[in-house]
């Protein structure tokens, strides 16, 4: 079967949007990237996906930042797990904020996972890296089978 999955990546920052698109697409992931701005904008992003799927279409990975204008992160991450629909959508918390009490709330509200983004340009290229290689070429989901 041929996968071909879709990252909705959120984040506001365009230093480290083009970092994360960069290293995507260096890592050859075969990713397909949409990418919104902020928070709203990943509300109706989604709201779209799960109404009109034939005009948009669901991600198979949401990387969402924590600190977003309009609407945080925790708050889309709260209304996406409250939806039967995108539920099940595997979403990462990339974000700055290594307080314990944003990881406790990040889980608590159904996040798969929470990465700290590094201040170091060369670590934060190796996040990135080990993500892309997690999710897009080893995890399997029920409809995809293995990625290679």
């Amino acid at each position: 079967m041929n996968f071909d999955p879709l990252l909705l990546l959120v984040e506001d920052d365009p230093d480290h949007t083009q970092l994360i698109l960069d290293s995507l697409q260096e890592q050859q992931v075969g990713a397909r990237t949409e990418h919104v701005w902020d928070g709203q904008a990943a509300l109706d992003y989604l709201s779209e996906a799960v109404e009109t799927p034939r005009r948009r279409e669901i991600p198979h990975l949401l990387l969402l930042d924590m600190r977003l204008p309009k609407v945080n992160g925790l708050a889309v991450l709260k209304q996406i797990r409250s939806l039967m629909s995108l539920r099940n959508m595997p979403v990462v918390m990339l974000t700055t904020s290594a307080s314990p009490a944003d990881v406790d709330a990040a889980y608590a509200q159904g996040a798969d996972s929470y990465l700290v983004k590094p201040f170091e340009f060369h670590k934060f290229c190796d996040v990135l890296d080990d993500l892309g290689l997690s999710w897009f070429r080893w995890n399997r989901s029920a409809d995809d089978g293995p990625r290679r």
